[in-house]
């Protein structure tokens, strides 16, 4: 698995094969910024890491051959696990990633290789109908490839565990020591980053800060800006950029990511752009409005496992470029064309309607 997000939509496959196989030792192969996110759950027996991103070309092995020397070592973990299966859950896209999943899946010698298949799986012998990205949800993919090696799907939510400790821990942020801080509702979370990949998915931060403004002139309430610390001078020029009086905080690098997680289960709406985070969100529960650009929505919008669920929804512009990033069997362009309409058109009218009609379900909900 590789980000946050991938991990996320692959939990309802994993609890499934667990179900399924109660006795199996499940082990995920995942990278350093999502490795930890599973800890605790006994869905998974044990986690083997790989930072991809060091072999994501050629040139870098060429470039590193010591990187060769963490090859061979990940090669025996995976061969010494003697594994009967082994499922792929990504599509096969590109060509040099196509031979790292068959070296992959080779490694492990397990005799069942079970993955998505849009022509080029030649070496699965389990294959899944690849459609293309947005044709199934991501999280329904990998649904269908649990499916494929014989375990049967009863709950299709997204699963993060968490515990006391990042509970407590989200409250002291939240409520302060000795819960001397009071929060003033509603508590809306929001997320203006989107990690590394592509920055070419955050909605400008002067909009972020304007529907602040709007939502607090209609509901009152006080504001926590979410993410790493590397969003940091993002969330401070947000914060320079609101008119209004509501209280506003930064959270940037304060606690982990499960802290993150244990944060939005206790706020009434989150706003954010595609990106892990928003998948954090979707899957604690916290009730979810996710702006989306140049990515496909239909294979990467936030998952709750519930049909025509009120708890989170997509908002976006319908340009007939859009979207230009994971789509059909192309991975496309991360940082998108050079004039990005699809996210500088998007106004803020728009993302404040779905946030304002979030707000009064969730009110709704609890009887307020």
């Amino acid at each position: 698995m590789a980000g946050i997000g991938d991990l996320l939509l692959a939990t309802p496959a994993l609890r499934a094969l667990r179900e399924s196989y109660p006795q199996a030792r499940i082990d995920l192969l995942v990278t350093p910024d999502s490795a930890g996110i599973l800890n605790g759950w006994d869905a998974i027996n044990h986690t083997i890491v790989l930072d991809k991103y060091l072999f994501d070309h050629p040139r870098q092995i060429l470039n590193n051959p010591r990187a060769l020397l963490r090859l061979k070592e990940l090669w025996q973990t995976l061969r010494s696990g003697r594994y009967d299966a082994v499922l792929l859950l990504h599509h096969l896209t590109l060509p040099f990633g196509r031979l790292k999943h068959q070296l992959l899946m080779r490694a492990t010698g397990a005799r069942w290789r079970v993955g998505l298949d849009n022509g080029h799986g030649w070496f699965l012998n389990v294959r899944v109908k690849d459609d293309g990205f947005g044709a199934l949800h991501e999280a329904e993919y990998a649904m269908a490839v649990a499916e494929a090696a014989g375990a049967t799907v009863r709950d299709k939510k997204l699963y993060l565990p968490l515990s006391e400790g990042d509970r407590q821990q989200a409250r002291r942020l939240v409520y302060g020591e000795d819960n001397a801080h009071e929060v003033r509702r509603p508590l809306i979370a929001m997320h203006p980053g989107s990690g590394s990949y592509s920055i070419a998915r955050r909605w400008p931060p002067e909009r972020f800060a304007q529907l602040a403004d709007t939502l607090h002139a209609d509901f009152g309430g006080e504001l926590l800006l979410v993410g790493g610390p590397e969003e940091k001078e993002l969330h401070e020029h947000i914060i320079s950029q609101m008119q209004s009086s509501m209280p506003v905080r930064s959270l940037s690098g304060k606690g982990n990511i499960k802290t993150t997680a244990a944060v939005l289960e206790l706020v009434d709406l989150f706003v954010g752009n595609d990106a892990g985070v928003m998948h954090i969100a979707a899957a604690v529960g916290a009730p979810t409005v996710a702006i989306f650009s140049l990515t496909n929505h239909k294979a990467w919008g936030p998952y709750t496992g519930e049909p025509d669920s009120k708890r989170a929804t997509v908002v976006r512009l319908n340009l007939p470029c859009m979207p230009c990033f994971y789509t059909g069997h192309q991975l496309g362009t991360p940082e998108g064309c050079s004039v990005h309409d699809c996210i500088a058109m998007l106004g803020v009218d728009p993302v404040a309607t779905a946030a304002r009609r979030m707000l009064k379900a969730t009110y709704a909900l609890k009887g307020q």
